[in-house]
């Protein structure tokens, strides 16, 4: 697998709380980059192509979903995700990325309530689709396991992760655009497979699935105060000494200083984690964890790196 440069952005609806990190590789080491922000999503890929130095692919990873429930894909009859993502938002799937603002306008082909609080409940969702509970709102990577909470529903876009309209947002602005030029892990394939015939792979992350991989431990501090991102800062350095091929002299004063003390320093930090957990997979360190799941590679879609023992 030849993938020359690895980017992880921390997905927002605020473009000032859209940060990256990257990384880079030359004569076999990468070399991580400190934080930035993610600019001109127009520009993103063309910008980070052009920083790599060794022949290969640009994997970039985002932390929206990119996949659909399959209970879900099945009642609304679409055939892939790729496929849903060309209809979408034409035809009569016109209104698909229109939040409905009453529990009468949500359709299959409007799913995502509601545009405000008041007034409404998550079975006004499960009534209108005609599926019966949460968890089959859920992708498979999206459930609960021993070391983390369930991941909030695709289509309620209430709370403050703003998942719904994070993965609108996301859809449109990065893989629609360029849906017919790069490679949609893991529907278009594995890593290996993509990076001999893609320049640029476009995966879904999750930060948190990353933390207790890296010695991080589960509770006991908030990532949005920097106090506890400098203790966790710390945490991580045996786990980056013991990988000599990583180079991260430019990180080191954001991880002393525990990434800012602003509000996008939590940001700053998701987007360094989850970059790490990333690279880790590209060097084959941690599997892609891809289960036997053929709603997985039509539907759903994955998370990079995430293993489950339920998922067969």
């Amino acid at each position: 697998m030849s993938v020359a440069v690895v980017a992880h952005c921390d997905w927002s609806m605020d473009q000032k709380k859209r940060w990256m990190a990257v990384a880079i590789k030359r004569g076999g080491q990468w070399h991580v980059q400190p934080p930035e922000l993610v600019g001109d999503t127009s520009s993103l890929f063309d910008r980070l192509q052009r920083q790599a130095v060794d022949p290969g692919s640009l994997l970039i990873g985002f932390d929206f979903p990119i996949g659909l429930p399959e209970a879900y894909a099945r009642a609304a009859g679409l055939g892939s995700f790729q496929e849903a993502l060309k209809l979408f938002g034409s035809g009569i799937w016109l209104d698909w990325y229109s939040v409905a603002d009453h529990r009468d306008h949500i359709s299959l082909h409007r799913p995502f309530y509601p545009v405000r609080p008041g007034g409404t409940a998550r079975a006004h969702l499960f009534e209108a689709l005609g599926i019966s509970d949460a968890s089959s709102l859920l992708r498979v990577c999206e459930r609960a396991t021993a070391d983390r909470q369930a991941a909030c529903m695709l289509f309620w876009t209430l709370g403050g992760n703003q998942v719904g309209k994070g993965a609108i947002s996301g859809w449109r602005e990065i893989i629609v655009p360029r849906l017919d030029e790069i490679g949609l892990w893991p529907f278009d394939g594995s890593l290996a497979e993509l990076a001999n015939s893609k320049p640029v792979i476009v995966a879904e992350t999750y930060p948190g699935d990353v933390y207790r991989q890296i010695g991080m431990p589960r509770s006991g501090w908030s990532k949005r105060r920097q106090a506890d991102r400098l203790r966790m800062g710390q945490s991580i350095l045996p786990w980056l000494a013991a990988r000599p091929d990583l180079d991260t002299g430019l990180l080191q004063p954001f991880i002393d200083d525990g990434f800012g003390s602003d509000k996008t320093g939590e940001d700053r930090f998701d987007a360094t984690i989850g970059l790490l957990g990333m690279l880790d997979v590209v060097d084959g360190r941690r599997g892609e964890g891809i289960p036997a799941i053929d709603a997985v590679r039509r539907w759903e879609g994955w998370i990079l790196g995430h293993h489950r023992d339920d998922a067969t």
